[in-house]
C-alpha cells in the first residue's frame, strides 16, 4: 500500500496574480520581483512554463538551495 503523504506536491497549472499572496508566491518561486511576474503574465499568459521561459527560469525545475 502506497503512503500518500509521501507523494510529491504537484506544480500549479496557472500563474495567478489576482491576490498579493499569489504574486508573492510566484515572485519567490521564480526569484524575480513581483512586477516582473505581472509583466510576464501580461505578455505570455498564465501558463507557468511560458512565464518561466519569458523570465529566463526553468520550469518546473527548482533552483538549488544555497
Amino acid at each position: 500500500m502506497a503512503d500518500e503523504s509521501a507523494q510529491e506536491p504537484t506544480e500549479p497549472r496557472a500563474v495567478n496574480v489576482a491576490h498579493a499572496w499569489e504574486r508573492a508566491y510566484w515572485a519567490r518561486r521564480f526569484m524575480v520581483p513581483v512586477e516582473q511576474v505581472e509583466a510576464a503574465v501580461a505578455a505570455v499568459g498564465d501558463d507557468p512554463a511560458r512565464v518561466a521561459a519569458h523570465l529566463g527560469r526553468d520550469w518546473p525545475g527548482h533552483e538549488p538551495a544555497t
